[in-house]
């Protein structure tokens, strides 16, 4: 849940001088990395195509080595922060066990331009995202021949995630939450203190301040001017990207996607603003704390610095939850984006707790 400070962080580096000049600077470098990734395998599967999910068109990418592997789609965080073109940084090891699916979501990314926004802002609720995600892997199986998928949720993405698992636990062979929300309210109370405590350990006496001028917040109503009035203090300090506050790097890293176009990384930027702005004050009060049973296997991946959707929440909720199998890992030296900080001990977790789930089954 990256939110509104860093989507509005995001349109101004989009629109900046070297974003928005006529040459594409990044073009040559581009190309490389479209080759370096491109799958050449004799049973590969490299693809995207436009899809009908709840009366929204979404636009699905769809990358692997060899068809005959299990199926693992990725939902992405946000709302609306779509993660398509970052895949080329750290998911081609993951294409080599898995069909790795990333999809925009409705509002997002290259989704975005496909639909009337003024139309699609009465859909952008949880259970129609949800739903989405059910009939995305529905058409999947028919498509690609399979039983079931992997689902792995990150972020926002998690909260679709986590309902799906619970709904339709016969889709999956098993869930992956990366980022986990459990409970938007505790969530935001965790954040916000961690927050406090790190500014007044730093003798910010501004930012004390501002995030003490948010009560009741997370109580009563629940706004994305206050999410964001906490947030803004909470990312230098490490909570999205552990030990790397400044951010540039991370918005960046789409220009050199071969699946992005500099019309798209504009789509992307307005889509997100449109996505969290309408979606955030219908998330006050969901919450999976009433779940104490899941009926597939889960595993957790998260970053133990992260209190962007803090970890912490979501390893209690773990602890007390029971399901086929589960397992919790930490990434160590990881905050939000531990497939970005950590990609070698991340994939190594998919390959050691995630890809025997779908093998067995």
């Amino acid at each position: 849940m990256i939110l509104r400070f860093a989507a509005l962080a995001l349109l101004a580096i989009l629109t900046s001088p070297v974003g928005a000049q006529t040459g594409d600077a990044y073009a040559p470098a581009r190309a490389i990395v479209a080759d370096i990734g491109k799958i050449v395998s004799p049973n590969g599967v490299q693809e995207t195509f436009q899809v009908t999910l709840g009366g929204a068109r979404q636009i699905v990418n769809v990358r692997g080595s060899d068809r005959d592997n299990p199926i693992l789609i990725f939902v992405h965080g946000g709302p609306g922060a779509v993660e398509m073109p970052f895949a080329w940084a750290f998911q081609r090891p993951w294409e080599d066990v898995f069909t790795v699916v990333q999809y925009d979501q409705r509002g997002a990314g290259r989704s975005y331009p496909l639909n009337d926004p003024t139309t699609l802002a009465p859909t952008l609720t949880p259970e129609r995202y949800r739903d989405d995600a059910i009939e995305l892997i529905e058409l999947l199986k028919k498509r690609y021949g399979k039983r079931k998928v992997v689902l792995m949720g990150h972020s926002w993405g998690s909260i679709v995630g986590l309902s799906v698992a619970v709904k339709r636990p016969d889709l999956l062979y098993a869930y992956v939450g990366v980022g986990q929300g459990i409970n938007f309210r505790d969530g935001e109370k965790a954040g916000m203190a961690w927050t406090r405590a790190q500014a007044v350990a730093a003798g910010n006496a501004e930012a004390v301040a501002a995030i003490d001028a948010l009560a009741p917040y997370p109580q009563g109503e629940f706004t994305i001017a206050k999410a964001d009035g906490w947030r803004k203090y909470a990312i230098p300090y490490g909570s999205l990207i552990h030990n790397k506050p400044d951010l540039t790097y991370y918005f960046q890293t789409p220009r050199l996607s071969p699946e992005y176009t500099e019309a798209d990384r504009q789509a992307w930027g307005r889509g997100s603003e449109f996505s969290v702005t309408t979606l955030w004050p219908r998330l006050a009060d969901v919450s999976f704390k009433s779940v104490h049973k899941l009926d597939v296997p889960i595993v957790f991946l998260l970053g133990r610095h992260d209190y962007t959707v803090p970890s912490p929440v979501a390893a209690e909720w773990f602890a007390q939850v029971k399901a086929p199998s589960k397992r919790l890992i930490w990434l160590e030296h990881s905050a939000h984006m531990p497939m970005v900080e950590e990609p070698g001990h991340f994939f190594a977790a998919l390959l050691r707790d995630v890809l025997p789930l779908a093998k067995a089954q």
